[in-house]
């Protein structure tokens, strides 16, 4: 029973680290990176699809995202939903291949996605701290229903607790990736 809950809180506490990653790709640094469309939605045959889904997305050069959509009618669309994106972009169309480059920032912006950066840190060390609660709450219950002992609950608290420093201090070795790669010019 211990295990199951040492299992389900550290599978848990991975998905919130796995979250905070992937919402750090979203950040965008000066660097061009395919993973940061990945969240533009497209209206495809009335339905939002993932730009990713309706076209190739590759890199030109290291400050250049090249998009080519599969189907000819949906240049305008794709360069649309980027443009409409809330990423800041500016795409231009060349023939059935949209060009997005990525703009340099300045170092007022950067300070901002630093702010931002931190924000999503700090709510990935909340949602894993909420893990950690949940699971001692279900330790107290199983010493309650009396089917672990209090000393075995103690062991077990401690687990968790080195389970959660462990997962935090991915999460500050993540932020300090990103605020890193932000500051670069």
């Amino acid at each position: 029973m211990i295990d199951d809950v040492k299992k389900t809180t550290s599978h848990r506490m991975e998905k919130s680290l796995e979250a905070l990653r992937t919402d750090l790709g979203k950040v965008r640094t000066g660097r061009a990176h395919t993973g940061l469309l990945d969240h533009v939605m497209v209206d495809y045959y009335g339905n939002p699809t993932p730009v990713n889904q309706v076209a190739n997305v590759t890199l030109v050069d290291a400050r250049t995202i090249g998009v080519q959509p599969w189907e000819a009618k949906l240049v305008s669309a794709v360069e649309k939903a980027i443009r409409d994106s809330d990423l800041g972009l500016n795409p231009a169309s060349q023939g059935t291949l949209i060009r997005v480059p990525m703009p340099a920032l300045t170092e007022e912006r950067r300070r901002d996605l630093i702010k931002v950066v931190r924000g999503e840190a700090e709510n990935a060390k909340v949602a894993v701290r909420n893990v950690r609660r949940d699971a001692n709450d279900q330790l107290k219950k199983l010493v309650k229903d009396k089917q672990i002992s209090e000393d075995d609950e103690r062991r077990a608290q401690d687990d968790i607790q080195k389970l959660t420093d462990r997962y935090i201090a991915e999460v500050d070795k993540a932020l300090a990736a990103k605020e890193a790669d932000l500051m670069a010019v």
